[in-house]
């Protein structure tokens, strides 16, 4: 698509200020700087990595402020965000009052789209985004379609929009803060996994945070995805303002009535995209073609289909799309069997929705927890999860509140409580989680929290855990 015109924007000379150095705002300010426009990059932080950044952009010709993100610079006329940055900065109080457009690089990508540009399928959701759009660019790939995983992982959407490649179709997972900033995304078709509470500090509510999420169905044409175990995902589709002819679709673990796909008798299917859903259901996939086939996952699976079917993908390459998958890591990740013990890595659960749903996938489970909490609270998790807990491990700055939690509502769980906050900690989680664990049991690494207290990302957490799991394996050959 690089040769195809971009949006009707005259960018030309135009004042752009791009609020933040990084993954998101580098890639704006020269794609900005590339199409003609004045660009000044502001930055809050003046470490030794953004003086870097910045001298690369400099020579480039732009302009990079370090220091001040809280000023609206002279002659702004747009201003493209970081996702990160929270919409109560006061750079963004000042544009609001100068009557300055704000958008997010998703907004960019978006509006920098050519006139023939591949359509969107989006994701979002409080958790799965990353898995589902995987999934979903594995059925499309299936069906023999170009496309890319792109948005909030993989391709960056301004490589995808921009660059010499192709496509027939793009699998855009996007989060609360990208749709945020996205006034004018009109997606093909969407999907609102779940909604819980997260980012809240970033959001000011749970409302705002919903409010947010629901944006992703606004100008839909085809479908609008929601899962029918939470009924707040199905009250945005009815909210949404939508293309007409535009449907509803459900997705369950049920059996699944008319415009919804489901399952039955271990087998995917689909009561949504044929020709008489009153009376028909397409076989799409077995429960075995999921992998893990824990139920998150499976409506993770679910989800990925409804938007496949709704673009057209025929029920086999749903099959083998799934069968071909293979999800990240740290993602209820089997890493060892040890002593008749499975451990599982699930840094990825860095919320309580996240870990309610690892931990109905298993039992009994010796649970390894904590970390940053983010405001979380543990009262309704622990509550859900007691009855499968052989015992418990918590480490991480924010421990006091599990194991509060734990006092309350499930005193009889045997606690190991490590006052420890290095990385060396894992080690020993690890180790009591093991003197925990039975033949049989399940050790579950899934902190219902950050790792920023401790690790780098979740990633890092995740890898610890592996060693100290393949440390014990060692020991035990």
């Amino acid at each position: 698509m690089g040769s195809q015109e971009v949006s009707n924007v005259d960018w030309q000379g135009k004042h752009v200020t791009v609020a933040g150095l990084g993954v998101s705002g580098i890639p704006a300010a020269r794609v900005l700087h590339g199409l003609g426009a004045v660009v000044t990059v502001v930055n809050d932080g003046d470490d030794e990595r953004s003086r870097g950044q910045a001298a690369e952009l400099e020579a480039q010709g732009i302009t990079v402020r370090l220091g001040d993100g809280a000023t609206l610079p002279k002659s702004t006329e747009l201003i493209v965000t970081t996702p990160g940055w929270k919409p109560d900065k006061p750079l963004f109080t000042a544009a609001a009052e100068a009557g300055v457009p704000v958008w997010g690089d998703v907004e960019l990508a978006w509006r920098l789209r050519g006139p023939d540009a591949a359509p969107w399928l989006a994701v979002t959701g409080t958790n799965g985004k990353t898995t589902t759009v995987r999934m979903l660019a594995s059925i499309l790939e299936a069906a023999g379609l170009r496309t890319a995983a792109v948005g909030n992982i993989g391709v960056s959407l301004l490589d995808a929009v921009l660059g010499e490649e192709t496509y027939d179709v793009l699998a855009v997972e996007l989060s609360s803060y990208q749709l945020h900033w996205s006034p004018s995304l009109r997606a093909h078709s969407a999907a609102v996994l779940n909604l819980a509470p997260d980012h809240l500090d970033w959001h000011g509510s749970m409302e705002a945070y919903v409010a947010d999420k629901g944006r992703i169905y606004e100008g839909n044409t085809v479908a609008c995805v929601y899962n029918v175990a939470d009924a707040a995902t199905e009250d945005l589709v009815r909210e949404a303002d939508v293309e007409e002819g535009c449907r509803a679709i459900g997705f369950t673990l049920g059996t699944p009535g008319p415009s919804q796909l489901g399952v039955v008798d271990g087998i995917l299917v689909d009561r949504a995209f044929v020709t008489n859903r009153q009376k028909q259901a397409q076989e799409l996939a077995e429960v075995a073609d999921v992998n893990p086939p824990a139920p998150h996952n499976i409506a993770n699976a679910l989800a990925a289909a409804a938007l496949a079917r709704a673009f057209g993908v025929e029920p086999a390459a749903v099959r083998d799309g799934l069968r071909a998958f293979r999800p990240d890591p740290h993602r209820i990740e089997h890493v060892a069997d040890v002593a008749g013990v499975a451990y599982i890595d699930d840094s990825k659960a860095t919320n309580t929705h996240a870990a309610e749903a690892s931990l109905a996938a298993y039992d009994p489970i010796v649970w390894i927890a904590g970390g940053l909490a983010k405001g979380a609270t543990f009262d309704e998790l622990v509550t859900g999860c007691a009855g499968r807990l052989r015992g418990v491990v918590l480490m991480g700055a924010d421990r006091a509140l599990i194991r509060e939690a734990l006092a309350r509502h499930a005193p009889e769980v045997p606690v190991t409580d490590l006052d420890r906050t290095d990385t060396g900690a894992m080690s020993e989680a690890v180790r009591e989680a093991a003197r925990l664990a039975r033949p049989g049991d399940t050790v579950l690494m899934a902190p219902a929290c950050a790792s920023m207290d401790m690790f780098v990302n979740y990633n890092k957490r995740g890898e610890a855990f592996a060693d100290a799991v393949r440390a014990l394996a060692a020991e035990s050959a």
